[in-house]
């Protein structure tokens, strides 16, 4: 659906007082498709369309999002913008000017080469119910799916200082599973770990002899696992492939950065931060081998654009250089809070919520370093795929990780499969540790549909993407 309401007619329908007013107009159309156990469980159509109004008054921005998109409903929602923001500005703990909303104009259009309506949700069902077959590759898989979104998001943007954005965005969220059992033993493979596979782009990503292919694997490796040794205990070299870097990256680096986080404003729900505003241009927050980048540049990635919610044009930047913290996840209210420099993050999860910082893709630069290169370096370890359990305190700093599948690395190759591989450590001790970063042969782009924050709650898609690494004297362990 194309947004075609006229921002303009409702913007002077805004009735109020205010130094600044700006209406953000979001239609979302989300299709799941999913085949479970060779049933369809899942084929729909559901969408939301509405706006959200926000005012700067006395230094502090209100917001009011309604689903009447007429002149009365914009002309209510702002005089209940400005009764929030006059009430806030009371309590305020910094006053903001218009320069956190800077004037951009633009438009930005996900990447794609065939359009979802060119597939019916006949050809998706029988594609996605052949997935399936192909996962059952024997009696021990007693359960397996297939799953397809695809989600359509137009976004409009237009402020009293001149902004007018338009975005479209293509995405598309693709699973494969299986699980295979033995008596007590359970194991599950997935398809880059569960959800992780997430992109923008048209149905040509759906390719049918890929996802066959992958789901023949997947199902074998299920059932591999069921007679695998158990993942050894102790302090070893650890080889994580990208879809694994995936969660570490997410965990430990994004919310980590968040800016709001580091100043205290998830602490009731989500937690702080180790890292401190004066770690900025000093933290060696890992080895020299470590470049994260923000980059809502890539092509097809799941959180790619050209405009933040609060309008500033996003580019590819720098978080962590050589090793060192030099730049925050936080938007120009951050910026101006804290002095920190940041990017452009500032988005929210649909048109009834606020803005607020959020990861958007972040990304671990390639290194130099082959596959084959990597696992030659390494006397004793293991390499993991795919996330399984997550856990991470509050402070974004000591965590602990569950893989799917691993295999054993001994005298430089790799050698017999394990089962329940998972890995400890401290965010800042164990990037350091890290060693090798493999090339671009090695890299992989994910993502996750369900990165969760805020109060109220806002769900947003994030995108990851990494090539396999090498870290050395990690805590490996195994068992369910």
């Amino acid at each position: 659906m194309k947004i075609d309401t006229n921002l303009n007619d409702m913007l002077n329908a805004v009735e109020v007082a205010a130094d600044w007013v700006g209406i953000r107009e979001v239609y979302e159309a989300h299709t799941p498709r999913m085949i479970r156990d060779g049933v369809p469980v899942e084929n729909g159509r559901h969408s939301t369309h509405g706006i959200m109004v926000e005012v700067l008054v006395d230094g502090q921005f209100g917001y009011y999002g309604t689903p009447d998109i007429s002149k009365e409903g914009v002309a209510r929602a702002s005089k209940n913008a400005f009764n929030q923001a006059k009430k806030a500005s009371k309590y305020a703990l910094h006053s903001f000017t218009s320069e956190v909303r800077p004037k951009s104009v633009g438009n930005y259009k996900s990447p794609f080469l065939k359009d979802v309506r060119d597939v019916t949700a006949k050809e998706l069902n029988v594609l996605l119910l052949e997935a399936y077959k192909h996962l059952k590759v024997s009696d021990k898989i007693v359960s397996a799916s297939s799953l397809a979104s695809t989600i359509e998001t137009n976004f409009h943007f237009i402020s009293s200082n001149g902004s007018d954005i338009g975005q479209q965005f293509l995405m598309i969220e693709f699973d494969l599973s299986a699980t295979a059992v033995d008596g007590s033993n359970q194991q599950t493979r997935t398809f880059g770990g569960m959800r992780g596979t997430c992109r923008q782009a048209g149905m040509e990503f759906l390719d049918q002899m890929e996802i066959l292919s992958q789901a023949n694997k997947i199902g074998e490796q299920a059932v591999e696992l069921l007679t695998a040794d158990e993942t050894p205990t102790g302090e070893m070299d650890l080889v994580i492939a990208s879809d694994q870097m995936m969660l570490q990256i997410h965990e430990s680096i994004g919310h980590a950065l968040e800016v709001d986080r580091i100043l205290g404003d998830e602490r009731n729900y989500a937690g702080w931060s180790f890292v401190k505003l004066e770690d900025f241009g000093n933290l060696q927050y890992g080895s020299e081998h470590m470049n994260i980048t923000f980059d809502p540049t890539v092509s097809s990635e799941f959180a790619s654009y050209a405009y933040d919610d609060g309008g500033l044009k996003a580019e590819r930047e720098h978080l962590i250089k050589d090793g060192v913290l030099v730049r925050g996840l936080g938007g120009m209210e951050s910026q101006v809070r804290s002095g920190i420099n940041g990017v452009a993050n500032f988005r929210s999860s649909s048109w009834n919520r606020a803005p607020i910082d959020r990861m958007a893709n972040i990304n671990l630069e390639p290194g130099d370093s082959s596959f084959n290169e990597i696992i030659s370096n390494v006397d004793r370890g293991v390499y993991v795929e795919s996330n399984r359990s997550w856990s991470i305190d509050d402070y974004r700093n000591k965590f602990q990780f569950g893989c799917e599948y691993g295999k054993l690395i001994e005298n430089g190759k790799l050698t017999k499969t394990i089962k329940n591989p998972n890995y400890r450590g401290i965010s800042n001790p164990f990037w350091n540790s890290l060693k090798m970063v493999g090339n671009k042969d090695t890299f992989g782009i994910y993502g996750t549909p369900n990165c969760g924050k805020g109060e109220p709650n806002q769900v947003i898609r994030v995108g990851h993407a990494s090539p396999v690494c090498l870290f050395s004297n990690v805590q490996v362990f195994g068992g369910a």
